[in-house]
């Protein structure tokens, strides 16, 4: 690896190889730093049974899309990385795997990137690590007795993982959801500590709930087009599951099936799992939020006036009575924490966070010259952090990449130190 590189992009997964391919496309100088190797998210940090939520279909990116079979069916995770693998293999990108970056910072007019305890400098850098670094466990995990064995959803491969009694599962975003049901379908005793994370149905009036939404335009809506941006961008997913072909997940329904849900996780003391009391509303505001989005769909139907099936609206299998608000710790054998990540940028030695931490950027571009992100969840649209919409956020990035080395040649300098431009041939590729 060269001492020196145009534009130094970070993290090897869909966005990286996506902004690769957008700068290969214009002869940029550059090369991809990924820390382990491509497809690493998706093979080593997914449980065994795991699948897309989002339909084959949506799974595009720059000069690649799915060609299978099935498009309106789910990937497994396998099936993931070797979507990655052949689309990295479709364009030859320069990754250099095994480079991990520890540290930022910004030099003059360069970046320097220190890689694997070497130095390397860039004109420009895009940092497509995403946002889920760290595992996010609460302290209240410290509290949990000796015996039971804790690990986070990111660890959870498959029930046979776990030891042998019930197992508590905390958080019901779609990681949470669809591991409860992994560890139910397989005949484990589960307990399962309810959030206030929506719902969507998986199919509705004859057609996947994504497709409506899709041709609808609900995926094509900038995080501006909502009343308070950073409010959306720490939402949680809807949770339904793509197995087996894809279905609804109905916590109702585990419940008839002996599966135990609480009330969010309040604390554990003297041996005692302490639960909250919201339970009802929790499940009813999922519930509200699914049957929102029909009447979106409904209202879309009849406005076009298109011919869709009617489709009866759902009913709740069953209602909590007296909420649980404890569970005996001796009982429980594992947990399973499903309750999210933190951000790391720790190694970012450049001042583009807010006041929370979160990188603060219009639709990826930082208030620091040369430097950008991609990836981030709700960077621009719902399908940023996505197959859905990565290369749209990749394209409009290359773009302020492209312009601002113009603007550089046209004001006669190179990027590092003042050098005449025509000792860097490689620049023809801005105009």
């Amino acid at each position: 690896m060269s001492a020196h590189v145009g534009v130094a992009v970070i993290g090897g997964g869909q966005a990286g190889l996506s902004m690769s391919w957008y700068l290969r496309q214009r002869g940029a100088d550059h090369v991809v730093l990924e820390r382990d190797r491509v497809g690493h998210e998706w093979r080593d940090r997914r449980w065994d049974s795991f699948c897309l939520v989002t339909p084959n279909w949506q799974c595009r990116l720059p000069g690649y899309a799915y060609s299978g079979d099935d498009p309106d069916g789910f990937m497994a995770g396998a099936e993931v990385v070797t979507f990655l693998e052949k689309y990295a293999a479709s364009f030859d990108p320069p990754v250099r795997e095994g480079a991990e970056v520890s540290r930022l910072r910004r030099t003059g007019k360069a970046f320097e990137l220190v890689v694997n305890g070497e130095v390397l400098t860039a004109d420009q850098v895009v940092i497509a690590t995403g946002g889920y670094h760290r595992p996010a466990i609460p302290r209240v995990a410290e509290r949990l007795p000796a015996h039971i064995v804790q690990v986070h959803s990111s660890q959870y491969r498959n029930p046979r993982q776990l030891p042998e009694g019930d197992v508590l599962v905390v958080g019901t975003g779609q990681s949470g959801c669809q591991i409860a049901e992994d560890l139910h379908l397989s005949g484990r005793r589960v307990h399962l500590a309810v959030g206030s994370a929506p719902r969507a149905a998986r199919r509705y009036r004859g057609r996947d709930t994504l497709a409506w939404l899709d041709e609808m335009g609900h995926y094509d809506r900038s995080v501006h087009e909502f009343g308070d941006a950073d409010e959306v961008r720490l939402r949680a997913n809807h949770y339904m599951t793509g197995r087996d072909g894809g279905r609804d997940i109905d916590l109702r329904r585990f419940a008839t099936e002996g599966m135990s849900l609480y009330g969010r996780l309040r604390g554990v003391e003297s041996g005692t799992i302490a639960f909250g009391g919201d339970l009802a509303r929790n499940l009813d505001h999922a519930d509200a939020v699914a049957e929102g989005i029909k009447d979106a769909i409904d209202a879309y139907i009849e406005r076009e006036r298109i011919p869709a099936p009617v489709e009866k609206r759902y009913e709740p299998v069953w209602t909590p009575g007296v909420p649980r608000t404890s569970l005996d710790a001796g009982a429980i054998g594992s947990v399973v924490w499903a309750t999210g990540f933190h951000r790391d940028h720790r190694w970012i030695e450049v001042p583009v966070f807010d006041g929370r931490g979160f990188p603060a950027h219009d639709r990826g571009v930082t208030s620091c010259p040369g430097l950008y992100f991609l990836g981030l969840p709700w960077q621009h649209t719902w399908g940023s952090g996505r197959f859905a919409g990565v290369a749209r956020d990749a394209e409009h990035l290359c773009a302020q990449i492209t312009r601002a080395r113009l603007m550089q040649v046209t004001e006669g300098v190179s990027w590092l130190a003042g050098t005449p431009t025509e000792t860097y041939p490689d620049l023809e590729w801005a105009a």
